[in-house]
């Protein structure tokens, strides 16, 4: 087993080796291009036999994806999952819709970046009676940049302020196709004018 071999790494790599594990067991991902993960995604990137031996001991996997330059720690029975509310659910949604049209005119060495105010808009296009006020909006993104998703360069409460959004979020939503993306909005505009129209019924 390769986890026998562990004490053949050196002192530092060994609380490398730890940190990147607790990293993904609090977060579930790693971009290779945000700062503070840089040196857990290498070292994972040079020592993925340790990380797969030892997570499967708790039946998760590690996926990586070198093109992207994301990690992400799945549970094989799904235990692992965050259970999202609607209001996070389609801010996740925007994100990666936002992620995909910037793409397309993004150099392929940088980071697609939006503005706060560009989440905004999205949303109040979907004119849904029940907006996101900008308090709602601070708590889920900075529930994104803790799962290493987002990173805000800057004052988050602030409508101008850039977002880097990580390639991670193509693993967070499992779905290449943008439509099917689409569709997933529009179910979700689907169900909550649905309880609308059962709130007004029961006045």
């Amino acid at each position: 087993m390769i986890l026998e071999n562990f004490d053949q790494l050196n002192l530092g790599q060994r609380q490398l080796f730890a940190k990147t594990c607790l990293k993904l067991l609090q977060n579930s991902f790693i971009a290779r291009d945000k700062e503070d993960n840089k040196e857990m995604y290498y070292f994972l990137l040079s020592y993925k036999n340790y990380f797969d031996e030892y997570f499967d001991l708790m039946n998760f996997e590690v996926v990586l994806d070198r093109e992207l330059g994301a990690i992400q720690l799945v549970n094989r029975e799904s235990s692992n999952l965050i259970h999202l509310k609607k209001d996070e659910t389609l801010v996740l949604l925007i994100l990666r819709i936002l992620y995909h049209q910037h793409l397309v005119k993004t150099s392929i060495n940088d980071n697609i970046v939006i503005k706060v105010d560009e989440i905004h808009q999205y949303y109040d296009s979907l004119e849904l009676k029940k907006k996101i006020n900008k308090t709602d909006l601070v708590k889920i993104l900075r529930t994104y940049r803790k799962l290493n998703i987002i990173d805000p360069l800057g004052d988050i409460t602030k409508a101008n302020t850039r977002i880097i959004i990580y390639p991670t979020i193509l693993l967070a939503i499992n779905t290449q196709a943008i439509n099917d993306v689409y569709n997933l909005i529009a179910n979700i505009e689907d169900r909550l004018e649905g309880e609308e129209i059962e709130e007004t019924d029961e006045n």
